[in-house]
């Protein structure tokens, strides 16, 4: 049987995780975060990835719908960075 594994936590159904998500996203400064294209750019990818897991990432274990929106981040894969 095959797993789910490419999804993010809203459309996991953890939303109680992602409203706590959203709301520290909410305290963070608007000029540390990427613009909504840039960011809908690293989800697309993110969303591809084998590394993603119920809307974290295996290779550091963020929420990828935090680093995503964070200007100054980039995909935390050494080997094949993707963003």
């Amino acid at each position: 049987m095959q797993k789910c594994k490419k999804c993010l936590l809203l459309e996991a159904g953890e939303s109680v995780t992602y409203g706590e998500i959203m709301q520290y996203v909410s305290t963070l400064d608007k000029a540390d975060l990427a613009d909504g294209g840039e960011y809908e750019r690293r989800i697309s990818i993110c969303k591809n990835c084998d590394n993603l897991i119920s809307g974290m990432c295996l290779k550091c274990g963020c929420y990828v719908e935090v680093r995503a929106r964070l200007a100054d981040s980039a995909c935390p894969d050494a080997d094949n960075k993707r963003w």
